[in-house]
């Protein structure tokens, strides 16, 4: 592999809007983001999915079939 075209990877921070920091490697020395793992609520458990049924399903109700 040549050398020269090869990326420079550094200990990089990233910082959450929560306040947590994940150190880890990368080519950019700090980045910021919005969510995380410790805020998103899919993985804090407070993740709502609503159960919306399909057309079959609308229709049985609309009709009564």
């Amino acid at each position: 592999m040549k050398a020269e075209i090869q990326p420079n990877y550094t200990e990089s921070k990233i910082t959450c809007a929560c306040g947590n920091v994940i150190v880890t490697n990368s080519t950019k020395a700090e980045m910021k983001v919005d969510v995380c793992s410790k805020c998103h609520p899919f993985w804090t458990g407070n993740f709502k999915q609503n159960n919306v049924g399909g057309r079959v399903d609308r229709f049985k109700k609309k009709y009564g079939v």
